[in-house]
């Protein structure tokens, strides 16, 4: 079984750069005020062993930079995540992949702010700028099914899309689910109808993710869809309640997930058949470096 590895958490890389990071605008404010420090993010995480790349487009949309500014500014930015990330790979002279990033368009482990009237105005210029740069599509932290179905025909050619989505990890449930409480098994048939390459699970507690990776197998085998991938990447914050949003703050990062650790989850979600795996808010060069060491 073949590994590949993504990369970390873009955030807290930025500010060990001392990049301007403060909110709202989130990691999007470095992409206005210091393009340097996200590209050489971006080369920091290939150096610690990542083969994928994700565009620094998460807070790129209206909840974080404004109606206004997105409006003026939003497939401006996008095309420059996009063009930091390619500089990057090229000065790493490494087969390093692009994934272009799609956040959730109306905030972060909030379904209940989902527009659909306001997906494509909101989807499109993120899309638009990417496009020159990416390898794939990266539907990321979803809350929900609905989000990614929505996107999916506004994608412009036949690059794969990955989805990943985020799981309740604020109190017990009786199976894994989606912050929406639409349950994994739900969501896995549903990608499988769209057509995606790979379904992952992120930006929640590593406890939930390895049964959700194991329901996500079992689906796969059940429906004659194991050419999809499955994958991981965790965040290292303490559970994050419903009425939680991405930017209220900097969480603190759990002291029981250094890079040992995190590579001890890991290597479950390798047994339950991830092959992608990486991590989100809070796990930085030295977890991915771990992961590269030992996974690969």
């Amino acid at each position: 079984m073949t590994i590949t590895i993504l990369d970390g958490g873009m955030s807290r890389e930025l500010m060990r750069l001392n990049a301007p990071f403060r909110q709202p605008e989130w990691s999007a404010l470095s992409l206005y005020e210091k393009p340097s420090a996200v590209q050489q993010v971006h080369e920091n995480f290939i150096q610690s062993g990542a083969e994928i790349i994700t565009t620094n487009s998460y807070a790129v949309v209206p909840f974080h930079i404004g109606d206004q500014r997105f409006i003026a500014d939003g497939k401006m930015l996008a095309d420059l995540a996009g063009r930091l990330a390619k500089q990057a790979v090229k000065n790493s002279q490494k087969d390093v992949k692009i994934a272009g990033s799609l956040p959730p368009l109306f905030g972060s482990y909030r379904p209940d702010l989902f527009q659909a009237d306001k997906v494509k105005e909101t989807a499109q210029p993120l899309i638009d700028g990417l496009a020159p740069y990416v390898d794939f599509w990266l539907c990321e932290t979803q809350s929900a099914i609905i989000e990614p179905q929505s996107i999916k025909p506004l994608l412009p050619d036949n690059r794969p899309l990955w989805v990943s989505f985020t799981l309740t990890d604020d109190e017990p449930t009786p199976e894994p689910q989606l912050r929406s409480g639409e349950s994994v098994k739900m969501a896995v048939e549903k990608m499988i109808e769209l057509g995606v390459q790979a379904i992952l699970f992120n930006c929640c507690q590593p406890e939930v993710i390895t049964e959700a990776l194991n329901i996500t197998r079992q689906t796969l085998a059940a429906h004659q869809a194991t050419h999809i991938q499955i994958g991981a990447y965790a965040n290292a914050f303490a559970p994050q309640p419903k009425d939680a949003t991405a930017n209220d703050g900097l969480d603190e990062v759990r002291p029981d997930l250094d890079p040992q650790a995190y590579l001890t989850w890991a290597q479950k979600w390798v047994d339950c058949g991830a092959t992608i795996i990486g991590g989100c808010c809070g796990i930085g060069l030295e977890h991915i470096q771990a992961l590269s060491a030992n996974l690969k």
